[in-house]
């Protein structure tokens, strides 16, 4: 296993273990003395969608992640604090969710949960950006297929791009349903609409 392999096994891990983490936050509902289990389930829904949508965030970042380090062949110390930066955050992400499932439904804490919330996911967007500036600023990490000088040239398309997050924690302050139903829909966005990195085969880096 070369140099990038090993660091990508180690993020692969703390992926799986946040992604993971998400579930066991959902709590087996109490049932009363009525015996309503479908009313005690259906009262949970907070947490279903709260857990519907930091999975997919979790998951196209993994996937993301994955896309880009199978062009890096050689790390550095800046790339591998910079990934640990990421994990740090991504890690993280069970502890808000679990936050905005608890105070969805409710006035102020509901604002409050969601800006942390968003807040966090300002964080994630920052560090895989760092990541790929410093991967992007020399290319002497990537291998021989990246188009360099194109992969550069994305900089200033993928900053554009998590600027949708920013919005989400001004957002968090006039509705935490709608804010957590925007960074849904960001989740989607980046499943469909991904930064390719540009190769020397590529008609657009040529």
């Amino acid at each position: 296993m070369n140099e990038s392999g090993r660091v990508e096994a180690f993020s692969d891990g703390v992926f799986a273990i946040a992604i993971t983490l998400l579930i066991l936050e959902i709590k087996v509902p109490e049932v009363g003395e009525d015996g309503r289990l479908w009313h005690a389930l259906g009262a949970q829904w907070p947490s279903y969608a709260a857990y519907v949508v930091s999975f997919l965030v979790i998951g196209i970042m993994w996937i993301n992640h994955h896309q880009l380090f199978g062009y890096v062949t050689r790390v550095d110390r800046p790339l591998m604090f910079l990934n640990l930066l990421l994990l740090m955050v991504v890690a993280a992400v069970p502890w808000p969710t679990a936050m905005l499932a608890r105070y969805l439904r409710e006035d102020a804490p509901s604002h409050v949960a969601a800006a942390v919330y968003s807040l966090v996911m300002v964080a994630m967007a920052l560090t895989f950006q760092a990541l790929w500036w410093h991967l992007t600023r020399t290319g002497h990490l990537f291998d021989d297929r990246v188009d360099v000088a194109a992969a550069r040239a994305t900089r200033a398309r993928f900053a554009l791009g998590s600027l949708g997050y920013p919005i989400t924690v001004g957002l968090a302050f006039v509705s935490a349903p709608l804010t957590l139903a925007a960074h849904g829909l960001l989740a989607v966005y980046y499943a469909f609409n991904q930064l390719p990195v540009p190769t020397r085969t590529d008609p657009a880096s040529s």
